[in-house]
C-alpha cells in the first residue's frame, strides 16, 4: 500500500551524527529544500559509532553503520536514510530500497603523510613507517605494495584519524578521496593511491537515499537525485561484491573506470586478497551497462576460478570470517 502524506509535512532524514556523515545528508536536505520542502536532519548512533575503538573486522557483523539506521527507517521514526553506499550491505532488508544514488565523488583512496615524515608517496615512506587503516581491503594491498610497513588499526572519524596523524601516532594513513573532499580538506591529500593498480570499496564516493518500498511519496521526492552513470558503476561493483560474499571482514575493492583505450565504454575491475596481502587475484571485465549486476557476477566468478574461493576458504577456516557456503 501506497504511504501517503501532506505536501506541509517535516521529511525526517535519518542520518549518522559524525560531521561527514551530516555533510552528505546535508545534500539530500538541500536538494528537497530547493524544492520547497520542510526537512529535518535526525542524527542516529551506529553500533560502528559506538564501538569506534574496535578494529572493524572484530566487531563481527555486517551493517555496522547502517543498522540502526535502517531500523528507525522501517519504525517510520524517519521518511528516508542517507548512507555511504559502501557502508551497505549488498542486500536490502525486506520493506527497504535504494531510491536514489547521488552522482559520485572521487572513489580513490589516497595516503596522507604526518608532516614530520620524510615522503610524498606510498614508495618513498620509510621502511617502518606506521601506516593506519581500519579496513582489511586496504591493509592487504599496502602490504601486497609494501610488505615492509607497520600496519597499524586506525579507527574514528576522518578529523579524529587526522588528529592521530598531527599528534604523531602514525607517520601515514589510507583515507577516501571523497570524504576529505567534502569535509573541505583536500590539501591534506599527499598522493592518490590509482586504480586499477590500487582498487577501493565497491560503491566508494557514492551516497545512497534509502526509502521504504511502500513510499511511493518518497520514492518520487528523491527521484531527481539520482545519478544514471553512478547507479550503473556501483551495481556492478556491488554485485562483484555480493558474488564473493564480502563485507567490510574480506579484502576485496571494486571499480568501473573508463576503458583505457579511449572508447566510450568501461571496465569493471576487482580484486579478492588475504588479509596479509601475499594472494590477491585480480580481474577485469567490459562493464555492460544494460545489465551491471550481470558484469559483476562474470567477473566475480572469473576471480572465483582463477583462485578466490580458495582465498575465501582459507579465511573462513582460519579466521571464521564467512559462514561456510556451497561454491
Amino acid at each position: 500500500m501506497t504511504e501517503k502524506a501532506g505536501a506541509s509535512d517535516v521529511i525526517r532524514i535519518g542520518t549518522r551524527a559524525s560531521e561527514l556523515a551530516l555533510r552528505q545528508a546535508a545534500l539530500v536536505e538541500s536538494a528537497l529544500v530547493a524544492r520547497g520542502l520542510t526537512v529535518e536532519l535526525v542524527r542516529i548512533r551506529t553500533t560502528g559509532d559506538k564501538k569506534s575503538q574496535e578494529p572493524l573486522s572484530a566487531i563481527g557483523a555486517r551493517g555496522l553503520f547502517t543498522k540502526e539506521l535502517e531500523s528507525a527507517l522501517l519504525r517510520k521514526k524517519v521518511d528516508c536514510c542517507v548512507h555511504s553506499l559502501k557502508d551497505l550491505p549488498t542486500e536490502q532488508p525486506e520493506g527497504l530500497e535504494l531510491a536514489a544514488i547521488l552522482e559520485r565523488e572521487d572513489p580513490r583512496d589516497v595516503l596522507v603523510i604526518n608532516r614530520v615524515a620524510d615522503a610524498s608517496s606510498l614508495a618513498d615512506l620509510p621502511a617502518g613507517s606506521r601506516v593506519g587503516t581500519s579496513s582489511l581491503r586496504r591493509r592487504a594491498q599496502l602490504l601486497a605494495a609494501r610488505p615492509d610497513l607497520d600496519v597499524v588499526d586506525m579507527r574514528g572519524n576522518v578529523p579524529t584519524r587526522l588528529k592521530k596523524m598531527d599528534e604523531g601516532k602514525f607517520h601515514a594513513a589510507i583515507l577516501a578521496a571523497a570524504g576529505l573532499i567534502r569535509l573541505d580538506a583536500r590539501q591534506r591529500i599527499d598522493a592518490f593511491l590509482e586504480p586499477p593498480d590500487w582498487l577501493p570499496a565497491a560503491g566508494q564516493g557514492a551516497i545512497a537515499v534509502q526509502i521504504r518500498a511502500s513510499d511511493e511519496r518518497m520514492r518520487l521526492l528523491v527521484a531527481p537525485l539520482d545519478h544514471a552513470p553512478t547507479r550503473v558503476a556501483v551495481s556492478a561493483e556491488r554485485a562483484f561484491l555480493a558474488a564473493l560474499e564480502g563485507g567490510c571482514q574480506v579484502p576485496i575493492g571494486a571499480l568501473v573506470m573508463p576503458a583505457a583505450d579511449g572508447s566510450s565504454g568501461h571496465i569493471l575491475h576487482g580484486l579478492i586478497s588475504d588479509i596479509g596481502g601475499r594472494q590477491m587475484v585480480r580481474g577485469s571485465r567490459a562493464l555492460d551497462p544494460a545489465d551491471p549486476e550481470l558484469t559483476g557476477q562474470e567477473l566475480a566468478a572469473d576471480v572465483r576460478a582463477r583462485g578466490g574461493s580458495s582465498i575465501l576458504a582459507e579465511l573462513r577456516a582460519v579466521a571464521n570470517v564467512l559462514p561456510p557456503q556451497p561454491e
